[in-house]
């Protein structure tokens, strides 16, 4: 047996009873009806013939081994750490944690809500700042979100950006490329002069510095009155893990803090994925990116988490989303608070000081030996100088196994870490003793009492009561019961495709040759990351029908962004000012606010009734913007569900007009196999691992968003600083890595290896049927909203539900009460409000389908009820969905409907046709109860608390 027909839900008798329902005598004939004859491809993909599950594992430990692992102390951001067992088998290697979706049903999403208020509370008190997010992509990227913080804070009416130059590398390197796309002027500064900060609307240094430095206390107050008497804000780049040791920059003055939470028990893997961070003071706590944890309360009184404010879903904002982040990187988040709450404040301190205890010895050591050292105040990072040899001495540490930082010719950056030993501090003062100068011993100094912390921090019951790996456990999987999974049942998220993730693809990230990898290790120690990233690129030119792949985007926001910046990258070269994007409504959310941040104007193109691009509404904005069209961005099939058969005209008007075709590939599981971009007549597309390739989304990240290309559009994809000779020294860097998360693209290159060619795509083909299943299941009862020429839907369909409201019953009521079922609700309001959009996926099975669609059958005789007056509009088992446990069991019941419909309804509820006993006997059984009845939105956002609070907090109101 295959693995494709593992990863594919429905067997072939299951399809051929779906067929009949569809009223298709074959999935070809289904594929033929539904996918337009102008975009198939011919022929079929040339890729490797499917292996075993068996074979990859072996391939891929093979790869890994040829990764080689070296005593990594290169530092820059990146850091050797260790991830507790008992977190790595709980957390990262759970299902029940790995396949849960972006929390934006709270109800059942109890426990990742909880873990990332945890990983909230851990960056507001390490930066002693009171309003932290969820989590971010890396640290570069989050130094970018916290400069644009700064500058919408001004209206945009300050461009300018005071940036210290002893910034890490990468991140240098990715805030010049997204400052320049947005008109931001960047003045390089030495931190410790007097600066100009005239017309600045920040000021931005690394803490500790990127070589190492701590600073006196005096002068980053100092700083910060500076850019404060400026007017500015004062952001601080700052590494956490130092924060349990250092003065936290919010009493050093810092208005904005941002960085990176992968020291905290997060894997190197060669990169990422890692979570960044950003905190901030109260008043810009409705400019802050990405998502923002909240307690509010449920219908009882009881205290629920939540997303808070705007960031629920900034992309919905279009063109007026302070940040295009979609995908975070909640899983590492989650890790990352994990680990915290595992060793607690006094923990976390010790291994600060003992990280700072060994860079002592390591300086005290080569001073000994007559080295000159650049700083005598640091924590974790000796600069050394040794001029015009730091080359041999750096091969030399290479020798022994040691890796560094190569800063210089004349300057070698030393980083200690949490694995360090004491036997590595005496090898690398025996090595490096025949490279110094004088002989002469220099006096390094314990940092002053000024800079250490003395304030108590993360008091927190909850950072204090799981010390033993016992508790901790039982205190994880407490966690994990409360949230709804794909171990637990389908997630038919429209636009979101929550497919399988095979067991034998996610495996393979943990392994050592992948996890312990610095993303900046000399290439020869990536071996095996680089054929499976050449391997990877190949594939994916494949599938898509482009020339040029860069895996370094780490999530679909970023892909984008990097897709863009690409076309923009031409356009200038060219020497064309072509600022404006098309952007149709049925596009994918986050590209409009993708598009304003690389620098373009959008113009939005309307739909037809059909829910297809209006071609005359597309004619008169390009006429209007004659040789201004930069791009046009398609989401195809379109976020309507349907493969639009325009779609050439489409792209032939867009080139006529000297613009770039972006072809969104949020969409692309719908495509593989029958229809390739590329040849579609597309310049440039992103692609969504985290979708169509099989990496889990981890309650709202990783994600990975590689971006490809046609040839003329290549040599503007993102490259890296020092990567490799082939790259182009910082050309477009969107994320800190050179391959961004690259300890996840194994599950991809697995995914695809695992699947070969036939199977990706039955994987399309089985994914569109099953969405016409459910469609003609539904029709008749639920109007689906969009459909082809053809009748079909693509991958997915929307369900109008609007007419419900005519019996006062929402869209939300509807997706509360599917948590009564058993179901994680569909994508709600979006593209359309007042809808649902489901995408079954291939990996569900028919049953599963079925119960779904009997669900959504029974929903409708409940709204019946309702609309006939058997249950009051006040008072029905919708609008008080979902129902717990604690409810269901109180000793007065007072609603007009029994307490089997509330908490049983697939099997008790109206309309519901007799179920076979068995199948009846486990929905009782293994009955999902949500934690928390529905939770009050509003009431949060009015008290809005985004840490964890104390106790009395919690009591009801």
């Amino acid at each position: 047996m295959g693995f494709a027909s593992r990863h594919i839900g429905t067997s072939q008798s299951d399809q051929q009873a779906m067929l009949e329902v569809v009223g298709a005598a074959s999935v070809e004939e289904l594929m033929d009806q539904a996918v337009p004859n102008q975009i198939r491809s011919e022929g079929r993909l040339h890729l490797p013939p499917a292996a075993t599950e068996q074979q990859v594992a072996r391939e891929l430990a093979q790869m890994a081994s040829h990764n080689t692992v070296r005593t990594s102390m290169i530092g820059q951001g990146f850091y050797d750490t260790a991830t507790p067992a008992v977190i790595r088998r709980g957390i990262l290697e759970n299902p029940s944690w790995y396949t849960a979706y972006t929390p934006y049903q709270p109800e059942i999403s109890q426990g990742r809500l909880e873990a990332l208020l945890g990983f909230q509370t851990v960056v507001s008190e390490l930066t002693g700042l009171p309003i932290a997010g969820a989590s971010l992509l890396d640290e570069a990227s989050a130094g970018v979100e916290a400069v644009l913080l700064a500058v919408r804070v001004h209206r945009g009416e300050l461009r300018r950006v005071a940036v210290s130059s002893d910034l890490f590398e990468a991140s240098k390197a990715v805030l010049t490329n997204r400052c320049d796309a947005l008109g931001i002027e960047i003045r390089w500064v030495d931190a410790t002069e007097n600066l100009d900060l005239t017309d600045c609307a920040a000021l931005v240094v690394q803490y500790p510095g990127a070589g190492g430095v701590v600073h006196p206390y005096h002068a980053y107050t100092t700083m910060a009155d500076q850019i404060h008497a400026a007017g500015g804000t004062f952001v601080v780049i700052a590494d956490l893990l130092a924060c349990s040791m250092l003065v936290p920059p919010g009493r050093l003055g810092a208005d904005v803090v941002a960085g990176s939470a992968q020291r905290l028990g997060i894997p190197l893997g060669g990169g990422g994925p890692h979570a960044a961070y950003i905190a901030t003071t109260q008043a810009n706590e409705r400019q802050l990116p990405g998502r923002l944890v909240g307690v509010s309360r449920d219908s009882a009184g009881h205290p629920a988490f939540r997303l808070s404010l705007q960031t629920r879903e900034q992309h919905i904002r279009r063109e007026r989303a302070t940040s295009n982040i979609c995908t975070a990187q909640s899983l590492l988040a989650i890790v990352a608070s994990m680990y915290v709450v595992y060793h607690g404040p006094e923990g976390l301190k010790n291994i600060a000081e003992t990280i700072h205890a060994h860079t002592l010895d390591l300086a005290r050591k080569l001073c000994d030996s007559g080295h000159r050292i650049t700083h005598k105040a640091f924590f974790d990072t000796v600069e050394l100088e040794i001029p015009g040899r730091a080359r041999p001495a750096q091969l030399t540490l290479l020798a022994k196994g040691i890796a560094v930082y190569l800063h210089s010719p004349s300057h070698l950056r030393i980083s200690c870490d949490e694995l360090t030993e004491t036997s590595t501090i005496d090898a690398i003062a025996q090595a490096l003793e025949p490279f110094a100068d004088s002989g002469k011993s220099e006096q390094i100094e314990e940092l002053p009492a000024a800079s250490l912390r003395t304030d108590s921090f993360l008091e927190q019951a909850t950072f204090h009561r799981y010390r033993s790996e016992t508790d901790l456990m039982r205190y994880m999987r407490r966690l994990g019961d409360k949230d709804y999974a794909l171990n637990r049942g389908m997630i038919p998220l429209g636009s979101c495709t929550m497919k399988l993730n095979a067991a034998v693809e996610v495996s393979a990230m943990t392994l050592e040759g992948f996890a312990h990898i610095h993303p900046y290790a000399p290439p020869e120690d990536h071996a095996g990351f680089e054929r499976l990233a050449d391997d990877l690129e190949r594939w994916l030119c494949e599938i898509t029908g482009y020339d040029a792949v860069s895996l370094q985007p780490n999530a679909g926001s970023q892909g984008e962004l990097a897709g863009l910046l690409a076309v923009r990258g031409y356009h200038r070269a060219r020497g064309e000012a072509r600022d404006v994007c098309l952007i149709p409504a049925s596009a994918h959310g986050t590209n409009a606010a993708s598009a304003t941040l690389a620098g373009f104007r959008v113009v939005v193109v309307t739909s037809k009734p059909d829910g297809s691009i209006d071609l005359e509404h597309l004619r008169s904005k390009i006429a209007e913007n004659k040789d201004r069209i930069g791009a046009i961005m398609l989401t195809y099939p379109s976020t309507h569900g349907i493969y639009e058969e325009s779609v050439d005209e489409v792209i032939s008007m867009v080139h006529q007009s000297g613009g770039q075709v972006y072809i969104d590939g949020a969409n692309l599981n719908a495509m593989v196999g029958f229809a390739r971009p590329g040849d579609m007549g597309g310049d440039v597309s992103h692609l969504n691992l985290h979708k169509t390739f099989a990496i889990p989304h981890g309650g709202g990240g990783p994600g990975v968003g590689p971006v490809a290309a046609k040839a003329h559009l290549a040599p503007y994809l993102p490259g890296f600083p020092g990567r490799r000779e082939s790259a182009l020294p910082g050309s477009g860097a969107v994320a800190a890595a050179p391959w961004g998360s690259a300890s996840v693209l194994p599950i991809s290159w697995a995914y695809i290896r695992l699947m070969g060619a036939e199977g990706l795509s039955a994987a399309t083909a089985s994914a569109v049927l099953a969405a016409n299943y459910i469609a003609d299941s539904l029709d008749h009862v639920i109007p689906v909203l969009y459909r082809g020429s053809s009748g079909r839907v693509a991958h997915e369909c929307i369900l109008d539900v609007r007419g419900f409201k005519q019996a006062g019953i929402s869209v939300d009521d509807v997706a509360k009460r599917l948590v009564d079922y058993g179901f994680h609700a569909p994508t709600m309001s979006f593209p359309v409000p007042g809808t649902l959009m489901v995408e079954p996926t291939e990996s569900e099975g028919r049953s599963e389908l079925d119960r779904f669609c009997a669900a959504m059958l029974s929903i409708t005789e409940e709204v019946t009820m309702v609309a006939t007056g058997h249950w009051p509009r006040e008072d029905n088992p919708l609008v008080n969905a979902p129902h717990t446990a604690e409810v269901v069991v109180a000793s007065e019941w007072n609603h007009p409907y029994s307490r089997e419909i509330a908490a049983y309804p697939a099997v008790y509820g109206v309309g519901t046709e007799v179920l076979d006993p068995e199948l009846a006997r486990y929905m009782v059984e293994d009955k999902y109860w949500p934690p928390v009845g529905r939770v009050d939105g509003p009431w949060g956002d009015r008290n809005l608390q985004c840490t964890c609070p104390p106790p009395e907090a919690f009591t009801a109101s």
